[in-house]
């Protein structure tokens, strides 16, 4: 099984991540964690990424995932190359990597988005605000629809946040769906959430929520 976990900064993707293989991970049945590159990148060159290096990162993030994807095992990426270009759209105007990053998007079996309802932390160079952080959440979940990529939203805080994304994982292994799949009825209703504006019941028709 192949998760992505995506998101716009500072929404626990890298907390979610590392917690799911903590639950997941068997020596009979091994899980493994592709990092973050990004964060790798800003923390390498103290900065980030200017437009003509969006390209670049984007490519040494396809070729290190589908290197370490090649064993039969499972695997958990902390965000994936779309999420590359959502920022190049966004910061720079720059739609060219969106082909590139949304083929790769659809081998993943299951792709979690991580809900903007934690606190804003500020993290240095990396993080824009808050006003950045939820257009980037809304032009990912509209790239995702758009595409005909399913997704399920993981919210709460804390043990809820990491049990609302086992429960999707649950869910999906009960109802697989084949890779490169279009078809958006595939459904999950997160139950876990106890904030009654969470932005996902907006996207309740994709979700299968009511």
């Amino acid at each position: 099984m192949r998760i992505a976990i995506l998101g716009a900064e500072c929404t626990g993707k890298t907390s979610l991540a590392k917690a799911l293989r903590e639950h997941l991970h068997q020596p009979q049945s091994p899980w493994i964690l592709f990092p973050e590159l990004l964060r790798e990148w800003c923390v390498q060159h103290q900065r980030t990424p200017r437009a003509e290096e969006q390209e670049g990162l984007l490519q040494t993030q396809l070729q290190h995932m589908s290197e370490g994807m090649q064993a039969n095992t499972s695997a958990i990426a902390d965000t994936t190359p779309l999420m590359t270009a959502i920022y190049s759209d966004l910061l720079f105007q720059d739609t060219s990597l969106y082909a590139c990053a949304l083929e790769h998007q659809r081998i993943y079996d299951l792709t979690l988005v991580t809900a903007p309802d934690i606190d804003w932390q500020a993290d240095g160079f990396q993080r824009d605000g808050i006003a950045t952080r939820a257009a980037v959440d809304r032009k990912l979940r509209s790239v995702l629809q758009g595409s005909a990529i399913p997704y399920a939203v993981i919210c709460g805080t804390g043990e809820a946040r990491t049990q609302s994304a086992l429960d999707a994982i649950a869910h999906w292994q009960r109802t697989p769906r084949p890779r490169n799949t279009h078809d958006t009825e595939w459904k999950w209703s997160c139950d876990t959430c106890s904030d009654p504006q969470c932005e996902h019941r907006l996207f309740s028709r994709l979700l299968g929520s009511s």
